[in-house]
């Protein structure tokens, strides 16, 4: 969560939930791309612009929930809830960073402005519509996500590995249901329309059935994926050496070493969902619990290893 020091105007932005966008780096990370200058700063162009319509769509929400909000333990302190930040405020930044945000995709690429503009339709219907519904709500949450993602494809042309793609989709869902589940123990239904057709059996059932997508479509992208990255390109530290002197090294599907790190990591986010509640702010529990920190640096450099050393 975002220092109550901060401006009220930054904080309803929510600059935390940026987080979220760094989804649009996996088409680069994934293909061996990012330290190639042009992949990457097409990528950096795009994580602002996603920001941009990301946070324009918080803003949005904020006003449409503001009568919501005021009844939420926490979201009651939020700038437009707590009356720091006035509507009509909010409405005219609204405007000016979606106005930039089109632009600025529209710039970069014509197919990706499309996708900008699919992503923040997505979040209008969803602040207005979708989330009043029960199943509907996380589907639209978990797109979300998906869309970071092709949006990261379509950025740069490159195409994540298909089970890779199943991951991003059953996780997004784990975290969506996840979110919902937490959201139902602290509140129950008062704060939210849709959670009045949940129950607790039911989302428990969603947390552990998407988990465990998540866990066999992530193996089997390494396991289907773990020897093609390997070829004498250039590109990475080690390959010339091993080629010459332990061909058989390269052969073995590394990327599965990758695979325990995955397990502990959504084993983690479900300890703290169960014993504390805390699924309702994903980006926080991400950037903020210890050892789900370490799990996720342990991850992503063992990827960088794997894909960029090796």
């Amino acid at each position: 969560m975002i220092s109550r020091s901060f401006p009220p105007l930054f904080r309803a932005m929510r600059p935390g939930q940026w987080i979220k966008n760094l989804l649009l780096f996996g088409a680069i990370i994934f293909n061996g791309k990012l330290f190639d200058p042009v992949f990457l700063v097409r990528s950096i162009e795009g994580f602002i612009v996603f920001s941009a319509i990301s946070s324009a769509s918080y803003l949005l929400n904020d006003i449409i929930d503001e009568p919501l909000d005021k009844l939420h333990p926490k979201k009651k302190f939020r700038p437009i809830a707590s009356g720091l930040l006035t509507k009509s405020r909010a409405f005219e930044v609204i405007i000016l960073l979606t106005i930039l945000g089109f632009v600025g995709a529209f710039a970069i690429r014509v197919n990706f402005f499309f996708i900008t503009v699919g992503f923040f339709l997505l979040h209008v219907v969803y602040s207005f519509y979708l989330k009043r519904f029960a199943i509907l709500d996380i589907l639209a949450i978990a797109l979300s996500f998906v869309l970071r993602a092709f949006a990261g494809e379509v950025l740069t042309g490159l195409h994540l590995p298909v089970w890779l793609m199943f991951t991003v989709v059953f996780l997004s869902l784990f975290i969506a249901s996840s979110k919902r589940r937490s959201e139902f123990t602290q509140e129950g239904t008062k704060t939210r329309t849709a959670l009045k057709h949940y129950h607790e059996k039911m989302l428990d059932f969603y947390v552990s059935t998407f988990a465990t997508a998540s866990i066999v479509t992530y193996a089997m992208f390494t396991f289907i994926e773990g020897t093609l990255k390997f070829s004498n390109d250039g590109a990475r530290l080690l390959t010339p050496l091993l080629l010459q002197y332990a061909p058989h090294i390269l052969e073995r599907k590394w990327l599965m070493i990758t695979v325990p790190f995955a397990i502990i990591g959504i084993m983690r986010y479900a300890q703290l969902i169960y014993e504390r509640s805390l699924g309702e702010e994903p980006e926080k529990l991400i950037t903020s619990d210890m050892p789900l920190v370490l799990t996720v640096l342990a991850w992503g450099l063992s990827i960088i290893l794997i894909l960029y050393v090796i």
